[in-house]
């Protein structure tokens, strides 16, 4: 169930966090983190007046500890530290532990409170809003889930500098999502910000309006019917990549397979939509330049499209996009033939020079 949601942009993460608690009844407030937030970010929200000490629960980082024996953990967590229905969940860290702690929380007690304070830029932009929440399962991305979203989802850049650069970069990859998804200007917008020496005030900007796309959206079609498909631009070939990768032992970023199939699903909107070139050929050239290229051979393409077709999107094992006519203009539910996504991938291997 998706239900009203507060988003906070404010670099004065505790205070907010402290106001969305105060006046609510709660019997107690938990924190999720993983170990790297624990370390890193947990001892500025230890200055809340909500936190106790015992009361954060801490999981393993990445994509692979997005689980069912990690789930049951912090089900577990929970039960032996007494919380109960009147209690909430604080889930600080990136896109795991946001969809992992939204799920917890959406099921722990048929449902608890739950707050999102995202620290990398794809939990900021993609996970911590939405209301999508869940776990990998049997190798697939994010098969297992719930529609919940939090009450309240506090945004800032100031976690954002100790970042990767390919951390940023894997957030980034998302927001080129909604600039496409939003028009010409936004995306080129995006083209021209320098990530590699980026301005966090102008981050946050770019940030908001991205997040704004998303909310829109989300606000229309909150269970995915209809224009909220709109949002899986990238992500049919994208978690067909990141899945591949995954089952060699050598998983990538999300925002990088995404990065990789925003690139293959613009093929096929050039194919079956007509997309100008001018854009599909900006776009390789840009995530080329600053992603690389998932490396698959003609060999790997029945594996991929394995992958396609048990998409949550696809209906009865067909080819499921949501395509681009132009940016802003996105049509969705198109059913592709396999030889249209084999020529995608084709093309795809030689504009990414692979």
């Amino acid at each position: 169930m998706v239900g009203k949601q507060d988003v906070f942009f404010t670099n004065d993460v505790v205070a907010a966090l402290d106001s969305c608690l105060a006046e609510t009844g709660l019997s107690a407030v938990f924190f999720l983190c993983d170990e790297n937030t624990e370390r890193l970010v947990m001892p500025e929200f230890a200055k809340s007046a909500f936190y106790k000490a015992g009361n954060c629960i801490t999981v393993l980082p990445g994509d692979e500890h997005k689980t069912v024996e990690t789930l049951m953990s912090v089900w577990t967590a929970l039960q032996d530290k007494g919380a109960t229905r009147h209690s909430a969940l604080v889930n600080v860290g990136g896109g795991v532990v946001t969809d992992l702690g939204g799920f917890a929380a959406a099921t722990f007690k048929r449902g608890i409170r739950f707050i999102n304070v995202p620290t990398t830029l794809l939990g900021a932009v993609d996970a911590a809003v939405g209301g999508k929440t869940g776990i990998n399962f049997n190798g697939y991305k994010n098969e297992i889930g719930a529609f919940r979203e939090a009450s309240s989802v506090i945004i800032s850049t100031r976690f954002f500098k100790t970042l990767p650069d390919m951390e940023l970069k894997s957030g980034y990859a998302e927001m080129l999502k909604h600039g496409l998804l939003s028009g010409i200007e936004a995306y080129n917008r995006l083209l021209d910000f320098d990530l590699a020496c980026a301005d966090m005030d102008g981050l946050l900007l770019l940030l908001k309006e991205s997040v704004e796309v998303k909310r829109r959206i989300v606000e229309k079609d909150p269970e995915e019917k209809g224009l909220r498909k709109s949002l899986n631009l990238g992500h049919t070939a994208g978690h067909a990549f990141e899945s591949f990768a995954l089952r060699r032992n050598r998983p990538v970023p999300h925002g990088y397979a995404v990065a990789w199939g925003l690139v293959a699903e613009a093929v096929v909107s050039k194919l079956r939509e007509n997309l100008d070139s001018a854009v599909l050929y900006s776009l390789a050239d840009y995530i080329y330049s600053h992603y690389g290229a998932m490396a698959v051979t003609c060999d790997d393409y029945d594996e991929l499209l394995g992958y396609m077709r048990h998409d949550k999107k696809s209906i009865s094992g067909e080819f499921n996009f949501s395509l681009l006519r132009k940016p802003g203009d996105v049509v969705v539910d198109c059913a592709v033939d396999e030889e249209t996504v084999r020529a995608a991938l084709d093309i795809y291997r030689d504009l990414m020079h692979i």
